[in-house]
């Protein structure tokens, strides 16, 4: 009998919750959208969280619309993935305790700020290689055990977002090991959840569970399941988890072969066989994810990218409409190097951390906005080349291409800059849904239709158009 070859991925991201069919090419075969957005906190309505039951519904109209189209028994499994560090307490029963707390929630601004009450900042960096962000799940626990004890006592386990929705597909509540790695909780050296720091916070290490490998078979689609979902009953759910760790494997990257997501933000990671987790990487904004795969190690930094090209959009080019974005690279290509002595501090948003924020300098009464468009460039180039070298030596290896997707790998003198700036050629790939094409390799696998993650990959055309240096 023929295995199905269609893999559903339920993807919940912060502004849309979507559910794709897509098959062992990688083609996308049916696909809806719904849109998400946070509630207030029926508690504290000054907070914010998600509405887990309002998602549900969604994934579930979602589903069966995409289901319309497509012939079910060409299904090989479902899988869910989501953003990161999100997730909430369990009953034994199965019962939601409280609602799970957004990332963009400012509850936890104040925990993090004061964090080496608990365990010193370098410390725990040092163990678990994320960064002190305020909205990583430590400080919801630490939030939990100061705020909601009883519900602490009262609970059974953790769920991260992507594991609630595979527990409301399966009944089995399993934790992942890519949502584990957002946490600020887990060990980089061990793989999993870290004793250590669980003792430190005063939570239970019990109530996290052991985290499964991702591609793991976690439980089979429920009766009731398949009636909300359109699914059919038996169908198997796979673990896969945190979006970016699946969409770095989707875009086709290998062993020490960095990918940049380029969009209002850059974000450059690579799977990495080796890790440092020092002051240095503390300093310099690394953080260190368990990659989908055991004994690899996603290392990543992030910097504000097209946003600050988007405020030369609205603010230099205001009443520009047809083909503008074609208009400033065109105008900016004819700009020389160096911009005439324009240059700019891409260091936009930084006042939103109490920070200097960014500067346009050298400007001159024959300055041109095309020279400070280019010089805007050019500088986030140089933020490239800088994250690079900061990913070289917190793993270890040397950079011979980078992959890159999001909206700014259409920018073509962009793309030229960077591979100039980075001194290694730019991979552009003809794929757009890398996070549920990653997922969809794992689900494959799972179901015996390839062998492995990369042998499914490897049945993907990515059409990769490659950008060298110039210089």
């Amino acid at each position: 009998m023929k295995k199905g070859d269609i893999v559903i991925v339920f993807d919940c991201g912060a502004t849309n919750v979507r559910v794709i069919a897509i098959d062992s090419k990688g083609e996308i075969v049916a696909s809806d959208s719904q849109a998400n957005n946070t509630r207030p906190d029926p508690f504290y309505p000054a907070y914010r969280i998600w509405d887990t039951d309002e998602i549900w519904a969604k994934m579930c109209f979602s589903s069966h619309k995409v289901l319309s189209k497509i012939d079910t028994s060409r299904i090989a499994g479902v899988t869910v993935t989501t953003f990161g560090v999100d997730g909430t307490l369990f009953d034994k029963s199965g019962k939601m305790l409280y609602p799970v707390i957004s990332w963009q929630c400012e509850r936890t601004v104040s925990i993090m700020a004061g964090i080496d009450k608990y365990i010193p900042v370098e410390e725990l960096y040092g163990e678990c290689g994320v960064q002190p962000f305020n909205f990583n799940t430590i400080n919801k626990l630490i939030w939990f055990r100061n705020h909601r004890p009883e519900l602490v006592e009262k609970s059974h386990n953790f769920l991260f977002m992507p594991s609630i929705f595979s527990y409301r597909l399966t009944g089995e509540m399993v934790n992942d090991i890519t949502m584990a790695g957002t946490s600020m909780l887990t060990s980089l050296s061990s793989g999993t959840f870290s004793n250590n720091i669980l003792n430190n916070i005063g939570f239970p290490a019990e109530k996290m569970g052991k985290p499964v490998e991702a591609g793991t078979i976690t439980g089979l689609v429920t009766s009731k399941a398949s009636s909300e979902t359109g699914i059919p009953e038996g169908t198997a759910v796979v673990a896969t988890g945190h979006d970016t760790q699946f969409a770095i494997f989707g875009s086709g990257a290998g062993k020490n072969q960095p990918v940049l997501s380029s969009g209002t933000w850059e974000i450059l990671m690579v799977r990495a066989e080796a890790y440092r987790s020092g002051k240095e990487q503390l300093d310099s904004g690394i953080t260190t994810e368990l990659d989908p795969l055991p004994g690899m190690f996603n290392i990543g930094n992030q910097w504000i990218a097209s946003g600050i090209l988007e405020w030369a959009r609205k603010n230099l080019f205001d009443g520009e409409s047809d083909n503008v974005y074609e208009k400033m690279i065109s105008g900016a290509e004819k700009v020389p190097p160096g911009c005439n002595g324009v240059k700019v501090d891409p260091k936009f948003y930084m006042e939103k951390q109490g920070l200097p924020g960014g500067q346009i300098l050298g400007l001159t009464m024959e300055s041109t906005r095309y020279e400070i468009y280019r010089a805007m460039l050019e500088a986030l180039s140089l933020k490239l080349a800088d994250g690079k070298k900061a990913l070289e030596n917190a793993g270890g290896f040397s950079t011979q291409s980078i992959i890159c997707v999001g909206g700014g790998s259409k920018n073509r003198l962009w793309n030229q800059l960077k591979a100039n700036a980075a001194g290694v050629p730019l991979m552009l790939i003809d794929q757009k849904e890398t996070t549920v094409l990653g997922a969809s390799f794992f689900v494959q696998a799972a179901c015996g239709n390839a062998s492995s993650p990369e042998e499914a990959r490897s049945a993907v055309d990515y059409k990769t158009e490659i950008i060298e240096p110039e210089i």
